[in-house]
């Protein structure tokens, strides 16, 4: 590129995109991605925990590629990088979660799309190109609501029921409310509004029971999202679920928890291969997915990078993100001496 010409660089990592979103973005919608609850201790943990991981690679194993290529839920991905829901895209990029769903598709992966999605749920379905599961929240006193959205996504084409039960009530993150009180026009939630309204909606403290009456309503795999306590994964298999997303809601609800990578190695062994574990938070390179993958998640959620990209590119920086972290992972995998992920194994990363 012309050093003396007008045009910016190339983003060459994942924090370059950020960079660039925090730019492109109104400073309420920025504050409202970013921020975590309290004091953010957790959001800064998440990013610690990897850093005082270390890989410990072997050698003399002649291993010049690596297949990068999983499967969640039998669905085949590229790699073991998805896309975390994350709400009200459309404050991101004008496209929204339209966008997001083909940059997901082109990079070969998987998105999780919100319960407050800032489009339709069969509007990202028709633009997607790749698999979908579908996040739901359960709204206090709204399970017809709750039925009405499986029932939906079932029909457009969703591949799994993604129930988060982390949040009995919304985190508080005094980041965003130091900001303008008010979200920029783009934090509409398409699908709840149509159905609901646009009165505030309270989520429900969720019990068991909840489970049981979901996997009664639905043939969809379930996933519970927001485990942290290996009990709690216990229970979930328990109940009948295909899998559980090690997470701290990026650092959003409970101020002041482990990190997901600290919590995961308890999840993996409470659950001893009765449903599939993934995990998110912090991942920002693909020797974080590396780690991810050796202390026992079979894939990871990738969220804030994700909605980095979408404001920096649209559905192109939506790929360019999830392909740099792909391309990471891959030569990670070759200098750890790993042809495949089945290589992948808990020698391979200790604490610093």
């Amino acid at each position: 590129m012309n050093r003396g010409s007008d045009e910016r660089p190339e983003p060459l990592n994942v924090r370059d995109y950020e960079r660039l979103a925090r730019e492109a973005m109104h400073p309420a919608a920025w504050a409202y991605y970013s921020a975590g609850a309290g004091d953010e201790v957790t959001l800064r943990r998440e990013r610690d925990a990897f850093e005082k991981l270390l890989l410990v690679p072997r050698v003399l194993r002649g291993v010049d590629h690596a297949d990068t290529s999983a499967s969640v839920l039998g669905a085949p991905i590229r790699a073991p990088i998805m896309v975390a829901p994350t709400g009200v895209q459309g404050l991101a990029h004008p496209e929204g979660e339209c966008a997001t769903a083909r940059g997901a598709g082109e990079a070969g992966t998987l998105m999780a799309v919100s319960t407050v999605s800032s489009r339709r749920l069969e509007d990202v379905a028709a633009a997607a190109t790749g698999p979908l599961w579908f996040q739901l929240y359960v709204y206090e006193g709204a399970r017809p609501f709750a039925e009405t959205l499986v029932r939906r996504a079932e029909r457009a084409g969703y591949g799994a029921i993604v129930l988060t039960v982390d949040a009995p009530r919304w985190g508080r993150k005094e980041r965003f409310l130091r900001v303008e009180d008010e979200l920029p026009p783009g934090a509409s939630a398409v699908s709840i509004e149509e159905e609901l309204g646009e009165e505030a909606r309270e989520p429900a403290a969720l019990t068991p029971e909840d489970v049981a009456w979901l996997r009664s309503s639905t043939g969809l795999p379930i996933v519970l999202k927001g485990i942290l306590h290996p009990e709690d994964a216990a229970l979930a298999v328990e109940h009948g679920v295909e899998g559980v997303v090690v997470s701290t809601h990026g650092g959003r609800q409970l101020d002041g928890v482990p990190a997901s990578v600290e919590a995961l190695p308890a999840v993996v062994e409470a659950v001893a291969g009765r449903a599939e574990v993934y995990m998110d938070g912090g991942i920002r390179r693909g020797t974080d997915v590396l780690k991810a993958l050796a202390l026992g998640a079979r894939a990871v959620f990738v969220g804030r990078p994700v909605l980095w990209g979408l404001a920096a590119d649209g559905a192109a920086g939506v790929g360019r993100v999830l392909e740099m972290l792909r391309e990471e992972l891959e030569l990670a995998m070759i200098l750890a001496g790993l042809p495949d992920l089945e290589s992948v194994g808990p020698d391979l990363a200790r604490k610093g």
